[in-house]
């Protein structure tokens, strides 16, 4: 398990993505339909984030494909899949409410 990087909550809801090295590699905006517009380290869009199942999110490219979704685990951690339902990696809290997230 390697750790991949660091989720911090920003202002008005965005959310700010760094690598394991603390470099901002890009961020979440709420969108107007309720789940998150993303975006690399330059501001390009590369995707959206929006609600699926009950508990979950699932995520887009660019294109609009199915990339992965993320799931709610047991003890309040957050599983990454792939978009054949591979689990890629792992989020848990921080102990200053960031989310570290892991590869498996």
């Amino acid at each position: 398990m390697s750790n991949k990087g660091t989720s911090r909550l920003g202002f008005f809801g965005k959310i700010n993505h760094y690598d394991a090295n603390g470099k901002k590699v890009g961020e979440s905006r709420p969108s107007i339909w309720g789940g998150f517009d993303e975006y690399d380290a330059s501001g390009d869009k590369i995707g959206e984030t929006r609600h699926g199942f009950p508990g979950s999110m699932e995520h887009y490219d660019g294109e609009g494909y199915k990339i992965g979704e993320t799931r709610r685990g047991l003890f309040g951690e957050l599983n990454h899949y792939d978009e054949k339902g591979n689990k890629v990696g792992h989020s848990t809290r921080g102990l200053f409410g960031e989310w570290k997230d892991y590869g498996e």
